[in-house]
């Protein structure tokens, strides 16, 4: 069967990712003229590859299908590595968060073609502050700091798991993580939520969307789960591609996805019901300038970051890029 297969293929793939690492080697086959026999998409699962494997596998068996191209995944929770995998040319589409995005736009010469609307219509989510149900810790304790509370942040990459509660919450208010709280460990959204259900740390990042997962996988550490605090809405992930990919393959790549799942009949019933368990309604068309919020966020703490340091001229930069940002998002409709 071509799930059976296509499952094969991935855990082959799994395996050679975790015996060789990163191969030093181009990931994407290439033929003669320059049009790839082989795609590799990057997917960045905050959750872990078990539990997002079988939710992307069929949307890769039919992107594969619809582009002519043997599509094959790249599973982490790493954002630096699956970055640095996309500039070495090991992937070639990717999905990310939004600030991952943004790097691999920096530093891998990507391209934005869709972002990711949910299934209530959202094309945002939020970061959130979650204590152990019960425990009785509210936000003016944990933001009063005096090293009382063991701390779970992000991946230092990761969009709602580290730059949003610091550009909403804590740089605002002059806090330092590592000066405020009594420890502070770095770790997925998932692994924050366990520890958090299990008093491993008092207090977590997390975002909405680990919520939803959560409350459909293990509802019983759901429940062992309280937020206490929200960041405004951050733009949802989207879909990437190597600029440098074919343009008839970039171009099939697109349409794949802008249409997946649109239309009527027993097809796009189907397709629905993949988008559904990736808790999406649809991939919206999108450019870079979609993620321009993050970019802000990126330019806030690089400022908090220079006036710590008595940087004078990275304190000009960063305030310089603020300000063209803030420009953008006024004039924008």
């Amino acid at each position: 069967m071509i799930f059976a297969s296509f499952t094969r293929r991935a855990a082959l793939v799994g395996v050679a990712i975790a015996l060789l690492g990163l191969s030093a080697c181009g990931g994407g086959d290439e033929t003669k003229a320059g049009a790839p026999t082989k795609i590799t998409f990057s997917i960045l699962s905050a959750e872990g590859q078990a539990s997002a494997g079988p939710l992307w596998q069929p949307l890769l068996e039919d992107m594969s299908t619809a582009i002519g191209v043997l599509v094959e995944p790249f599973f982490g929770s790493n954002y630096t590595v699956l970055v640095e995998a996309m500039r070495g040319n090991q992937t070639q589409v990717a999905w990310f968060s939004a600030k991952p995005a943004v790097e691999a736009i920096d530093r891998a010469d990507a391209e934005v073609i869709a972002r990711t609307v949910n299934k209530e219509g959202l094309d945002s989510y939020r970061s959130t502050l979650v204590v152990k149900t019960g425990s009785g810790i509210t936000l003016d304790q944990v933001l009063a700091c005096g090293k009382r509370f063991d701390f779970g942040i992000g991946d230092a990459q990761s969009t709602s798991g580290t730059l949003a509660p610091m550009a909403f919450l804590f740089n605002p208010r002059g806090i330092v993580p590592a000066q405020c709280f009594k420890t502070v460990r770095s770790a997925n959204h998932q692994a924050n939520a366990f520890a958090v259900a299990t008093g491993v740390v008092d207090v977590a990042t997390s975002n909405t969307v680990n919520t939803v997962f959560l409350n459909r996988q293990n509802p019983a550490i759901a429940a062992q789960i309280t937020e206490i605090w929200q960041s405004p809405p951050i733009p949802e992930s989207g879909i990437l591609v190597r600029g440098d990919l074919d343009p008839a393959i970039k171009e099939k790549i697109r349409s794949f996805f802008l249409t997946y799942g649109q239309g009527e009949g027993v097809e796009a019933d189907r397709q629905r019901r993949v988008l559904a368990g990736l808790e999406y309604s649809q991939f919206r068309a999108a450019d870079d300038n979609y993620l321009n919020p993050i970019r802000e966020m990126i330019a806030d703490q690089q400022l908090t970051e220079a006036r710590e340091k008595g940087d004078t001229a990275a304190v000009t930069a960063a305030e310089a890029e603020l300000q063209r940002l803030r420009v953008l998002r006024e004039v924008q409709p």
